[in-house]
């Protein structure tokens, strides 16, 4: 079997760790039994480009037991756990492409081994395999079903490609489905990238100020999360109804430009490029930490520091210090990579079971109606979203109401009023 991990020693450790976080996945635990005894994905492959994390173990597995043949490559080069990449090959006899802090080079290299595969459904995040089975490898499109994107990043690339008429085949957005960025991104997100800063600094946020550059989903939850630990947090947006949202939800909210002169610790969550530039750099605090958790590292102009410093040095595993001409030190975290799991875990498995419940029920539903579908971004159908949700409360041992006779009648009648 091809693949290309860092240690197979490290394996037994990692299957350990697959196992911990499967305890906290009782819905995709439910599918995988489910595939298991239906075997929905017979005879197809999928190659994943997922962040490669105890939690996607578990994915990998569970498409596994539907008949599939899987294979998986990293979505970011810091994402990976080596462990668990490891675990995969050895003990669950799935072919991995991926190592923590792999070159752009390699990384690309590992992209084109998944797609060597041949795969039927690509399941990704970011988007990256998608846009490089295009440019290169167009000779896999015709075998191609359909796909699915994990994340905001992913979506917006996508359906640029889809409105611009580049897109061969039908993509579910995983990202949009209610149960998974309500959730994944707002509860996951904001906890992980805490996780993440914590980690790598061992800072204080207490009485610290926290910029939080974007309030969707993601930046909501890191806000949510930094003043549940005493920051007082920053927002800054271009979105007029997220920026009235935000000061409605008791944030100050200003341009980046006035906040970067006040802002202890900044976080990037936009998805944009260049979020903070260099005139932000000019004007902030001497100490000033600097962390994205958004997708790719664009959102930090990093090119615009290193070329304003006069000396770079790391001075923790995920802390690069730059002194610029005037003596001013700003701190770079974890190479303006996703902080939350290049420095950390990434998010936990409990909020991860929705989110790859959404993978595996959207790669059933592309085996059943892919051929129907036109080459476009398409929801997780409903039915799905709800599913899921009834799922998990099950799993929560959370019970709700159901509406009576009555109540049904009366939601979808117009003549009964004051």
């Amino acid at each position: 079997m091809k693949f290309h991990v860092k240690d197979l020693n490290l394996a037994d450790d990692g299957k350990l760790r697959i196992e911990w976080a499967d305890r906290d996945m009782p819905v995709l635990r439910m599918i995988r039994e489910r595939f298991e005894r239906e075997k929905p994905l017979a005879g197809k492959r999928i190659a994943a480009c997922l962040h490669v994390t105890t939690e996607t173990a578990n994915l990998m597995r569970t498409l596994k037991a539907g008949g599939a043949e899987v294979v998986l490559t990293a979505s970011n080069p810091l994402s990976t756990q080596d462990d668990v990449a490891a675990a995969l090959v050895k003990h669950y006899d799935i072919p991995v492409f991926a190592i923590k802090g792999e070159d752009t080079e390699t990384y690309y290299q590992h992209l084109r081994a998944a797609l060597d595969f041949a795969p039927h459904i690509t399941m990704d995040d970011g988007a990256d395999l998608v846009s490089t089975l295009h440019k290169e490898r167009r000779d896999l499109l015709p075998n191609i079903i359909g796909g699915t994107e994990e994340t905001t990043t992913g979506v917006i690339r996508l359906r640029a490609m889809a409105e611009d008429g580049a897109l061969a085949y039908p993509i579910i957005a995983v990202n949009d489905a209610l149960t998974k960025h309500l959730f994944d991104n707002r509860y996951g997100t904001g906890q992980s990238t805490i996780d993440g800063l914590l980690r790598a600094t061992n800072i204080l946020l207490a009485g610290r100020t926290v910029v939080v550059a974007g309030y969707g989903w993601c930046g909501r939850g890191v806000a949510m999360r930094a003043a549940g630990m005493g920051a007082q947090v920053i927002v800054t947006e271009v979105d007029p109804l997220k920026a009235l949202e935000a000061a409605m939800d008791g944030y100050r909210v200003m341009p980046m430009l006035e906040a970067a002169r006040e802002g202890d610790v900044f976080i990037t969550v936009t998805g944009d490029l260049h979020v903070i530039d260099r005139p932000h750099f000019e004007v902030m605090k001497d100490g000033a930490m600097v962390g994205n958790a958004g997708h790719f590292n664009v959102e930090i102009n990093i090119p615009a520091l290193e070329e304003m410093a006069v000396s770079k040095r790391r001075v923790r595993p995920f802390v690069d210090e730059y002194i610029l001409a005037d003596g001013r030190r700003i701190y770079l975290l974890a190479e303006g990579r996703l902080l939350n799991l290049a420095a950390a875990e990434g998010h936990p498995a409990s909020v991860m079971d929705m989110s790859f419940a959404n993978q595996a029920l959207s790669a059933e539903y592309l085996v059943q109606h892919g051929a129907e579908l036109e080459p476009q971004v398409y929801p997780v159908p409903r039915e799905i979203d709800l599913n899921i949700a009834r799922l998990k409360l099950d799993a929560m041992d959370v019970r709700i109401d159901t509406l009576t006779e009555e109540q049904e009648r009366y939601l979808h009648s117009w003549e009964e009023g004051t």
